[in-house]
């Protein structure tokens, strides 16, 4: 099992959690987040309303297929994560929402702006609000990890609230299901292909289900694995592009 320092957003030593989030991004780019404010009861909403998703007829999932905007549903296999050693796509389906903003606002325009795509709410009653207000939160979150950045890069807390940046972001809520197909690596079988996250920082709570892995340095041979504990209620964090990852297991509703 990999260690992997904890970042306490309730802790008033702020220089305690700026050095420990320095380490970690130095050392391997993960780190757990706790008492970052969402609430467990509200954790298991948000994952008992994916599994609600995912548990429906694909024919109901493909009427909202991932559009040009990046919202909506990716089908098992969609995702080639690691096309030099996967044989197929990843083992897992998918379900993205990003900031709303309606079709008629001239922000749409932009690449990766625009509405989402949504269960009508006789199929799936609630669910948007949900996902929704899980949207809202985790950025909140973010924005908290972001300015803890900022002070290990010695910049200012609120640099990263800049509007180009966490003030007015390309902000993505990811929904992720494991199809229950055990990963073989010797084989090209993966749940999802080795990677190094994009963007600032991924958020990613998981279920009890063993199947993260990171590796500190993806330049070594032969690269070595390790994998993450699962904490129920407390996020991995990835900062930056530090991190690949490789998921080993069987069956998980992530969000990211």
């Amino acid at each position: 099992m990999a260690a992997l320092n904890c970042i306490d957003l309730s802790n008033s030593d702020i220089q305690k959690s700026v050095s420990l989030l320095r380490q970690a991004c130095s050392d391997s780019g993960f780190f757990y987040v706790v008492n970052h404010g969402i609430s467990p009861e509200f954790m298991d909403e948000v994952f008992s309303q994916s599994k609600r998703f995912f548990s429906l007829p694909l024919d109901e999932k493909m009427k909202l297929l991932r559009n040009e905007k990046n919202r909506g549903y990716t089908p098992l296999l969609d995702q080639h994560l690691d096309p030099v050693n996967q044989i197929h796509g990843d083992y897992k389906e998918g379900y993205s929402i990003g900031v709303e903003v309606p079709e008629d606002d001239p922000q749409a325009e932009k690449p990766l702006h625009g509405p989402n795509l949504w269960p009508t709410a006789d199929i799936l009653p609630g669910w948007r609000e949900t996902m929704e207000r899980y949207h809202r939160e985790a950025l909140e979150v973010a924005r908290a990890v972001a300015r803890i950045i900022a002070l290990a890069l010695d910049l200012d807390g609120n640099f990263f609230d800049q509007s180009e940046m966490l003030g007015d972001p390309i902000a993505i809520l990811r929904l992720l299901h494991y199809e229950g197909k055990i990963s073989e690596p010797e084989r090209g079988i993966y749940g999802a292909g080795a990677h190094s996250d994009f963007g600032l920082l991924t958020l990613l709570a998981t279920d009890d289900v063993i199947g993260l892995q990171i590796c500190k340095d993806k330049h070594v041979e032969p690269q070595i694995w390790e994998n993450v504990s699962p904490v129920k209620g407390f996020p991995p964090v990835t900062c930056g592009a530090y991190l690949m990852q490789r998921y080993e297991d069987t069956y998980g509703d992530q969000s990211s």
